[in-house]
């Protein structure tokens, strides 16, 4: 068996970014398999699920420590997310091989990667006017009230896509755990997303064990650089979630699906450089809208002159009244 050192990198840098944004896993290596290294898609979702199955509980691990967990969504999305993805390999393999079953799936993993991309733009969004609405994110850590149905369905949705793509067990759940649960902050919703994906990724990875196109070269070297690259990515983001990852994160997913729809390299390069152009205007022009409202939520702020001169005012005045 050859050891792809090229790939383990490729791994390390993929899993950094998961573990700095809960998203990405599936997002990023699988498409990278399937883009880079020539590996089919049902390989490439066969041996990231694997891979994924043992990266995920390094980083959860380390949420955990940090109290980042929010243990009743993840309760709730692994009731709904486990069967969902067992039952999602199923469904895969019951649409047979060949090329145009890989077809299939590479068209199903582009469509999941768009919407990751559009959903991961929302959350920065609405994070974003979070923060200019609040005091940020030194405020203590929220209470939310569960809700149990919501939460199960997304389980089941994120579930079935996870296991036929490998695409969602970060990118589609975290953010409708965003838009179900618009209180929770960055690094709770990266911390409870990482641990219900443990399970999730564990149920996906024994179908495919079973039933998929497994390739033990592929997932050693996947290994190899996910579990340090995670571990790293984790630290940092159960101290300081970082907003530049995800904007990258955005552009990459967008340039993934495209990939995966048979886009050319030179139209997908001009579109990315028209996307990257685009999204720092966008960002400029939300700033440029929000930070008027953080003005007006700031407290005033009176000018020593003008304190000082009140100050000096109200100790004449009983001196005079004398």
């Amino acid at each position: 068996m050859d050891f792809d050192w090229t790939m383990a990198l490729g791994s390390f840098l993929v899993a950094i970014i998961v573990g700095l944004t809960g998203m990405g896993g599936g997002a990023l290596m699988t498409p990278m398999l399937v883009t880079f290294f020539g590996v089919s898609p049902l390989a490439a979702v066969s041996s990231d699920l694997v891979a994924a199955a043992v990266m995920k509980p390094v980083g959860s691990a380390v949420h955990y420590r940090q109290g980042t967990i929010d243990m009743r969504l993840v309760k709730w999305l692994c009731l709904g997310s486990v069967p969902a993805a067992f039952s999602g390999v199923l469904l895969a393999r019951a649409l047979g091989h060949g090329d145009s079953v890989e077809n299939v799936i590479g068209k199903a993993m582009g469509a999941a990667l768009m919407i990751a991309a559009a959903g991961l733009v929302l959350r920065g969004y609405l994070a974003y006017r979070g923060r200019a609405g609040s005091g940020g994110d030194g405020d203590p850590s929220p209470k939310i009230t569960v809700r149990p149905v919501p939460t199960v369905l997304i389980g089941v949705v994120g579930g079935l896509v996870v296991g036929i793509t490998s695409v969602g067990s970060g990118s589609l759940i975290i953010v409708a755990l965003l838009a179900l649960y618009p209180a929770l902050k960055a690094n709770q919703l990266v911390g409870t997303d990482l641990l219900q994906a443990v399970p999730l990724v564990f149920a996906a990875a024994i179908g495919h064990l079973l039933f998929g196109d497994f390739r033990m070269e592929v997932t050693a070297a996947l290994l190899a650089g996910s579990i340090p690259g995670v571990y790293l990515g984790s630290r940092i983001s159960s101290r300081a979630p970082s907003t530049l990852i995800r904007r990258v994160l955005a552009l990459v997913l967008v340039a993934s699906s495209l990939k995966m729809f048979g886009v050319p390299a030179v139209p997908l390069a001009w579109t990315m450089v028209v996307l990257t152009a685009a999204t720092v205007a966008a960002w400029l022009a939300l700033r440029h809208r929000v930070a008027p409202r953080r003005d007006t939520l700031s407290s005033p702020v009176v000018s020593p002159g003008v304190a000082g001169a009140s100050g000096e005012q109200s100790e004449r005045g009983p001196t005079m009244a004398a």
